[in-house]
């Protein structure tokens, strides 16, 4: 199914440390940007929660602290506020 637009459309996705919305951290953030023309543009940014990922979380997203020891922390996600 072809998608007829006149603008972009961008879809998203959070991997986060849990499901408490009061505590959660997000760890992983990607985006699929579809354009008029048919191309996609597809972005993903691993971040360091200020948080442990739980190993529930860790099991589920397939994410674990080993992965993102290198990566930004999420301060980065507030960096334009």
């Amino acid at each position: 199914m072809a998608l007829k637009l006149n603008r972009p459309i961008v879809f998203f996705d959070l991997e986060t440390t849990g499901i408490k919305v009061d505590s959660v951290r997000i760890v992983q953030i990607s985006l699929l940007k579809y354009n008029p023309d048919g191309t996609e543009e597809i972005k993903t940014l691993l971040v360091i929660p200020s948080i442990p990922i739980p190993k529930e979380a860790a099991d589920i997203n397939i994410i674990t602290a080993e992965m993102v020891k290198d990566e930004p922390t999420e301060e980065i996600l507030n960096k334009d506020k």
